[in-house]
C-alpha cells in the first residue's frame, strides 16, 4: 500500500487532535476531541481509496492501526473496532 494514503491521528502540544498525512510535513486537520480527528480521518482514508490509519493514545503510544477499505489487508484483524 502506498504510504501517502496512510495517516496517523496524534495529539499535538497545544492539547488538540491533529490527522496527518504520514509523507506530510502538517497536519491535514486539527480537531478538539480525538474522536473527531478520527473521524476525518476515517472519512478523508475512504475518499482517497483506502489506507491504513494509525491512532496514538494520549501518552503517545500506538492505541490501534485500521485498514480502512477499500484498502487491500490479506490478513484483517478480527475485532470489532471501527
Amino acid at each position: 500500500m502506498s504510504k501517502g494514503r496512510d495517516r496517523t491521528v496524534y495529539r499535538r502540544s497545544d492539547g488538540n487532535w491533529a490527522n496527518k498525512r504520514n509523507d506530510a510535513s502538517r497536519p491535514s486537520s486539527v480537531h478538539r476531541t480525538q474522536g473527531e480527528a478520527v473521524g476525518a480521518a476515517h472519512d478523508m482514508l475512504g475518499n482517497q481509496g483506502g489506507g491504513e490509519l494509525t491512532t496514538q493514545g494520549r501518552d503517545g503510544r500506538f492505541r490501534s492501526k485500521d485498514t480502512i477499505a477499500p484498502g487491500n489487508d490479506p490478513f484483517p484483524p478480527r475485532d470489532t473496532e471501527h
